[in-house]
């Protein structure tokens, strides 16, 4: 796998050096950090940056610091980091607060003698006051009121003291969005109590709309006047422009997918992929690090096994429409080799397509097209495809294969598909009909969490083996046992939930006919006439008993799977086992009947 030199864009891990900025915020931060060296004010200054959730605050923030770093000795700042995430509680971040203030201040020789011992005072004397106190009776009031004129007057020593000293002090504060509602009060609270410090400037980076609701009601006042008037200056972080995005993107996909991608990876399709159908979703930063740190769990799984276009765009649909991703993923018959009638196929994907906003539809359209081509029957206008073709999507790992459809979602396992390995494991007692049987009954048992049962998803999956990894020697195995345990897998809980979907009932009926197709006219006879002549499932016989009359009907007897001769000697072994079932079937009502009208007396001795 390559690896570049991108930082993750995970909030924890922002990017550090402005020579690695792929988003055109090195320049702001440039200009904001020698405004910060250059601007005069007569006391304490706050600057606020705000910025969304993963739009890049921190990295921002970082760049600041650097360019500070860089200014000559004599313009260089003192910069004082504080995230007050790492703590909570009101005492906690103000003794933090001042800790940290003296922290960096005794690492610095050039500061005026006292100031060090002054803030510890101060710290003290605000650590002391009880916030809030709206609520508190006389004498608590009155013990606040000298609290605070103790800070009050320990201010004033402090602020006599920096006037005293040329270096500039930045503070920076980060990670404010994170704290609980009350810890960002008490924060403000505490920028509100100590902000005039002279030549002390405030750096703050948060996102404003989320502070804005936990300052709701603070003083009495909305959350937005309460911020403005702690805020003297602020700027709203520069949105990043598409191309900067793109850039950032692509090299997080080559971070994650790199050289695993080269065999498989075709450069013009991959840009028909992105440009009509992923790039509407990616608008800013947040929408890179979700579909980056999606892919970062999900590809590993099945590197080897997708095609990495198809998979990026479909894990673009789990992360940017979940919708859709869901309608695929329970709707499989609906994308892949399906035989449903234009008009009801149509309206299907249409119904569901409806859910979503107006203007998703179309590069969610368009990214389902490149996927699942067949669907361009519908939205687009090409809709014959060779055998040569398809044989092309199976080379190349494509997800619109029914045989690799179901890796592509192999982290849903548990909702829907069974492991290659497990299908194997079980395929493997197909040497025996009546450890096969045993089996699918045992899989019949098994509920998954989506209510239906786990035979359901063995059967469907064992259609994508049936043309060519169940051996040919084993096909009469597998069909005796799908005769005689049959009507044990037709459960309520797997019945046809939509107009789209399968019984166990038609999944078998299919599953039948591919195995039959891989044999011969007179071998398939005698399966089917042991098969029938001893299973149990009479249901199972009787229905493809009446598929394959109604085929020598309705097809020339050359494309049949049973010769006439054949088929009037299977209706035969058929018909004696439907009059045995009702000869039987009569016995039994008779004999309760006799029951019924003669009920056994208790024996009464004698």
């Amino acid at each position: 796998m390559v690896q570049t030199e991108v930082n993750d864009l995970s909030q924890d891990t922002p990017v550090i050096q402005p020579e690695q900025d792929r988003l055109g915020y090195a320049s702001f931060a440039k200009h904001l950090a020698d405004s910060i060296c250059k601007m005069h004010f007569p006391e304490g200054f706050a600057i606020a940056v705000y910025g969304s959730w993963n739009s890049g605050k921190s990295t921002l923030l970082n760049f600041v610091v650097h360019y500070l770093k860089q200014k000559p000795e004599d313009e260089q700042p003192i910069i004082v980091p504080f995230n007050p995430w790492l703590f909570s509680g009101y005492q906690d971040i103000t003794r933090r607060f001042f800790d940290q203030l003296q922290d960096v201040l005794s690492a610095v020789t050039a500061v005026p003698k006292g100031l060090k011992e002054r803030i510890a005072d101060v710290a003290k004397a605000i650590a002391e006051i009880p916030l809030p106190y709206a609520q508190a009776g006389k004498a608590v009031a009155t013990l606040v009121d000298d609290k605070q004129k103790e800070a009050s007057e320990l201010k004033e020593d402090v602020e006599d003291t920096l006037t005293q000293q040329h270096r500039r002090i930045v503070i920076t504060i980060d990670d404010i969005d994170r704290l609980c509602a009350e810890d960002i009060q008490q924060l403000f609270r505490l920028l509100k109590a100590v902000p005039n410090f002279t030549n002390v400037v405030y750096l703050l980076v948060c996102d404003k709309k989320s502070i804005i609701k936990s300052l709701a009601d603070s003083g009495g006042t909305s959350g937005e006047e309460y911020l403005d008037r702690i805020i003297q200056m602020a700027f709203e972080l520069p949105s990043p422009d598409k191309t900067s995005l793109r850039r950032l993107l692509f090299e997080k996909l080559d971070n994650i997918i790199g050289e695993t991608a080269k065999p498989l990876f075709e450069p013009t399709r991959w840009s028909l992929v992105y440009f009509q159908g992923i790039d509407y979703f990616i608008t800013n930063l947040r929408d890179i690090v979700r579909l980056a740190d999606t892919l970062t769990v999900t590809f590993p799984v099945v590197e080897c096994e997708v095609n990495p276009v198809d998979f990026i765009a479909l894990e673009s649909l789990r992360v940017f429409s979940p919708i859709a991703y869901e309608i695929i993923l329970k709707n499989r018959n609906a994308f892949v080799e399906s035989d449903f009638a234009l008009e009801e196929l149509t309206n299907f994907h249409e119904f569901w397509l409806a859910q979503l906003p107006e203007e998703d539809k179309q590069p969610v359209k368009m990214l389902l097209m490149f996927l699942f081509p067949k669907l361009e029957v519908i939205w687009g206008h090409h809709s014959v495809y060779t055998e040569q073709q398809k044989l092309e999507w199976q080379e190349k790992r494509r997800i619109c294969c029914p045989e690799i459809f179901p890796i592509y979602f192999r982290l849903n396992l548990s909702t829907s598909e069974l492991s290659t390995n497990q299908i194997k494991a079980i395929l493997s007692s197909a040497c025996n009909a009546k450890a096969f049987g045993q089996k699918l009954i045992e899989l019949a048992q098994q509920k998954r969490q989506d209510g239906t049962t786990q035979v359901r998803a063995f059967l469907e999956q064992l259609e994508d083996y049936a043309e060519k990894v169940i051996p040919t020697h084993c096909i009469s195995i597998v069909i005796e046992a799908l005769f005689d345990v049959g009507e044990e897998l037709l459960s309520a809980e797997d019945r046809a939930a939509t107009l789209f979907d399968f019984s166990n009932e038609a999944i078998i009926h299919r599953l039948l006919t591919q195995l039959l197709c891989r044999l011969d006219e007179p071998t398939r006879f005698d399966v089917l006439k042991t098969a029938m002549s001893q299973g149990r499932a009479l249901s199972i016989i009787e229905t493809e008993m009446e598929t394959l009359v109604n085929q020598q009907l309705s097809t020339p007897e050359e494309k049949c799977l049973i010769s006439a001769q054949h088929l009037r000697v299977l209706q035969e072994v058929v018909d004696k086992r439907k009059q045995e079932k009702h000869a039987n079937t009569c016995w039994l009502s008779s004999n309760n009947e006799i029951k019924n009208s003669y009920p056994l007396q208790p024996y009464q001795g004698g």
